[in-house]
């Protein structure tokens, strides 16, 4: 086909040559193959550019349909991190219900053996090879005790406090991680981030109220959880360079387990009725599918685009508080809570600045 357009173009030229006469013969062979050659590549390029649109259209398209996957994924991303924090508004609704007749040691318990057997059940499903060999097992025993104790303690201050003050003061947690990891991690912040981590930490004043009649001393129990809570997330980032999430995940039930079932006989309680008995698998089933669906969501998106849903959570407590327990939040709660979570949102924007920062000057 090739042969037959260089052909055709031949033709061409030596007829375009006998309309001009007044080239000498000894240039006739030059000028015809430079017309001809220069023909055929006109004709290629034309060819390649119809080509090269073609594809460019081609991937135009090809990006859509990705963006499109790519939003598609994000969003499902997102309800999955709304998922599982309503999952875990689950959990302490719960655990605040059997607090009325229950000891707060005998419902972690409960949480702690339902995660535990969740945990082994999921462990052997994905088939994973020494789930119980750790690289680092002083910081897998440090980050389970700091989980345990910040459990236990939530769970008595779920007693005295609502759901809505107790995840007021948890919303501190992101201040804490970003005050912590500077000297733990090397990852320190810069003053526009320590200004918005002590706006922070007025917020959780004003939740408290301290010196106020609505302060309560269970709000220093949830202070402490909260403080364990962020070890908890910084040691979790340490070990996920060295263990695998079964081998953590194993050790998060393990140590809990083994501490509240060896101290069981000295605080347990009978569950009275048929209901009783049902709540008590709340807890732990409602944590282990938290989790998962925090591991789904970030698989689905980046930590970045998922951060800000965690607060969706203190539309989960207000309501589950007011529904099951009648608890209406004071003004003080919801906007000492409303400076906690503005102070994370601004934490959030400043560390997206800080990477594309990084990352222009890198390019």
């Amino acid at each position: 086909m090739q042969l037959k357009k260089i052909a055709y173009l031949s033709k061409a030229s030596c007829q375009t040559l006998s309309a001009k006469p007044w080239l000498p013969a000894k240039y006739h062979a030059t000028w015809i193959g430079r017309h001809e050659f220069s023909s055929v590549f006109a004709h290629m390029n034309q060819t390649s550019e119809a080509k090269a649109s073609a594809a460019k259209v081609r991937d135009v398209q090809n990006i859509e349909s990705a963006s499109e996957s790519e939003r598609r994924s994000r969003r499902i991303g997102i309800l999955l991190m709304m998922a599982a924090y309503l999952s875990f508004t689950i959990l302490d609704s719960s655990a605040k219900w059997l607090g009325r007749s229950l000891p707060p040691l005998e419902i972690a318990w409960a949480r702690y053996v339902g995660a535990s057997i969740l945990a082994l059940a999921m462990i052997r499903m994905s088939r994973a090879p020494s789930a119980f060999v750790s690289g680092n097992l002083k910081l897998q025993m440090m980050r389970s005790l700091a989980l345990f104790i910040s459990t236990v303690l939530n769970f008595i201050a779920l007693l005295y406090l609502q759901l809505a003050q107790t995840v007021s003061i948890f919303f501190g947690l992101p201040l804490l991680v970003a005050l912590l990891a500077g000297p733990m991690l090397g990852e320190w912040v810069g003053p526009r981030r320590l200004i918005a981590i002590g706006f922070g930490f007025i917020g959780i004043l004003v939740v408290t109220g301290p010196g106020l009649g609505g302060f309560q001393p269970a709000m220093i129990l949830s202070l402490i959880g909260t403080l364990c809570n962020a070890f908890y997330n910084i040691w979790t980032r340490k070990l996920a360079t060295i263990d695998s999430w079964q081998t953590t995940l194993n050790y998060s039930s393990l140590l809990g387990t083994v501490l509240l079932t060896l101290t069981l006989p000295t605080y347990w309680v009978w569950p009275q009725t048929t209901l009783q008995w049902a709540v008590m698998l709340i807890p732990g089933t409602a944590g282990v599918i938290g989790h998962y669906f925090l591991i789904l969501a970030h698989r689905r998106a980046p930590a970045s685009i998922l951060a800000p849903f965690i607060y969706t959570q203190i539309a989960w407590m207000v309501t589950a508080g007011f529904l099951l327990f009648g608890d209406i939040p004071a003004i003080s709660t919801l906007a000492g809570g409303g400076v906690v979570i503005a102070s994370g949102l601004y934490l959030w924007y400043r560390e997206r600045a800080v990477h594309a920062e990084i990352s222009a000057d890198s390019l």
